[in-house]
């Protein structure tokens, strides 16, 4: 019998709410099956709980989530890793040209901060010496 989990197993597991858990599965990157009556239960299966922790990493690395959904979706493919690789070495090339911008951009913020701290202090130490 394979392993099953509901999704207070998964929000407990990894620190998620339940709302969260749902949200991913209506992004598409978990598909739970229901049970009960109505199917009101959902029972994940260790390929959902899988999605979940390779959804939660790319989050981690900034990775929107249509970004995780594509690489995630690419490896229920075929098990030719060449095109799997090429698309996430696309996406991390992609963010990390992101992440260098807002980085250079944070740089030059935090410069002109510094400056602007700089001047705040001569002109306070001039109205100190004043008094």
């Amino acid at each position: 019998m394979a392993i099953t989990y509901t999704i207070s197993d998964l929000a407990k597991e990894f620190d998620l709410t339940t709302r969260a858990i749902r949200f991913y599965e209506d992004m598409q990157l978990l598909q739970p099956e229901r049970e009960g009556p109505g199917g009101r239960n959902r029972v994940y299966s260790a390929r959902d709980r899988t999605r979940l922790k390779l959804t939660l990493r790319a989050k981690r690395l900034g990775l929107s989530l249509t970004e995780a959904r594509e690489i995630i979706d690419s490896y229920d493919s075929p098990r030719d890793t060449a095109p799997q690789l090429k698309k996430f070495l696309a996406v991390l090339s992609n963010h990390r040209q992101q992440l260098e911008q807002q980085l250079a951009e944070l740089q030059a913020n935090l410069e002109e901060v510094k400056t602007h701290e700089r001047e705040a202090r001569i002109l306070l130490a001039r109205v100190d010496k004043s008094k």
